[in-house]
């Protein structure tokens, strides 16, 4: 066929985007490979052969989205300040913005989905959250290592706070009532000035 009939599909990363879109203008239940594919001008087979899966679609959906989100983090985390500072960066990033936050709402379907994934799927969610793992250790390392934080085990205390980080932040995606944003970060903060920050 001569000339330009024939669409080209539009780039992956834009797929990705008009995806995270859709879930923050109209939630997960409506992100369906149809219309996904309206919006982004591709029918739901040719979806279907880009990504495999609706599993696949949201995993590399959460993986783009974490990007994003990890270059934020290490802008956060290199820049002047005392470690304390720029923990609370780590913190004010981790906790949703509020209910329904899209990046959450992912990450709730991916673990609830993550059930039944396979190997390959289960590596790359280990990785993602590796990655906030290790920024938070070498973060925390820094702080005993200046004095500014009390001579806490780093890792350990970084699977405690990340586990305390988690179970509020679900609260506050869900909008459990009694639980916001605000009173989350003020929870934290109290747990942190308790069990980390060395007193004067």
């Amino acid at each position: 066929m001569a000339g330009g009939g024939r669409r080209q599909a539009p780039p992956r990363e834009n797929v990705l985007a008009a995806a995270m879109e859709m879930i923050a203008e109209r939630g997960l239940e409506k992100l369906t490979m149809a219309a996904l594919g309206r919006e982004v001008g591709m029918s739901s087979g040719h979806l279907l052969y880009y990504f495999h899966s609706k599993d696949e679609l949201l995993l590399r959906t959460l993986e783009w989205s974490e990007g994003r989100l990890g270059a934020e983090r290490a802008r956060l985390l290199t820049r002047a300040g005392t470690a304390r500072e720029r923990l609370d960066a780590y913190v004010d990033l981790y906790v949703p913005d509020g209910h329904r936050d899209p990046h959450w709402t992912l990450w709730l379907e991916v673990w609830n989905r993550s059930q039944n994934a396979d190997d390959d799927a289960r590596d790359r969610q280990a990785a993602i959250e590796g990655a906030w793992h290790r920024d938070l250790v070498a973060l925390l390392a820094e702080g005993v290592s200046r004095g500014e934080f009390r001579p806490v085990d780093p890792d350990r205390f970084a699977a405690r706070l990340r586990a305390l980080l988690d179970g509020f932040a679900i609260h506050v995606a869900i909008g459990l009532r009694g639980t916001d944003r605000a009173q989350v970060l003020g929870h934290v903060g109290e747990f942190l000035t308790d069990g980390l920050y060395a007193k004067a």
